[in-house]
């Protein structure tokens, strides 16, 4: 695969989890990816709640952050407009932050998006544009 891409919390947590019933897909799937991923703060936050929440050290998780494999690509500061406009856009779904952060990234920077959420196949760029999608075989969850 050898592309960049945008990192939803599902995968990070399933990576993080062996548990998970996509953690052997994740694993597979970082190792084709280039780095720097890029993902949000708001992604970041969801991961560590819920790793801790079943027994894994969200500092586990921040070690991957501190070694360069996972950066931190768009500022919500900067881009609370457009984060916000999205969210009232897709409000029918509902769009959380961290979803609406991917996207505006993903609008920003034109990479795909990895991720486990079926809203993702819902989400337009610019409105009007679907998202590139990397993700494993689930119902309702279709790439573009």
């Amino acid at each position: 695969m050898s592309v960049q891409a945008l990192i939803d919390t599902g995968p990070l947590v399933a990576y993080f989890m062996a548990a998970e019933a996509h953690h052997e897909w994740a694993i597979e799937t970082f190792k084709q990816l280039r780095r720097p991923a890029l993902t949000c703060e708001a992604v970041i936050a969801e991961v560590c709640f819920l790793i801790g929440r079943r027994r894994v050290p969200p500092s586990r998780f921040i070690a991957f952050l501190e070694r360069g494999d996972l950066e931190i690509g768009i500022s919500l500061g900067e881009q609370a407009g457009a984060v916000r406009a999205l969210m009232e856009r897709y409000a029918n779904v509902p769009m959380s932050l961290a979803d609406a952060c991917l996207v505006r990234l993903a609008e920003m920077t034109g990479l795909p998006v990895c991720t486990l959420d079926s809203d993702f196949t819902i989400y337009r760029t610019h409105g009007r544009s679907a998202l590139n999608v990397i993700a494993p075989p689930m119902p309702g969850l279709h790439e573009p």
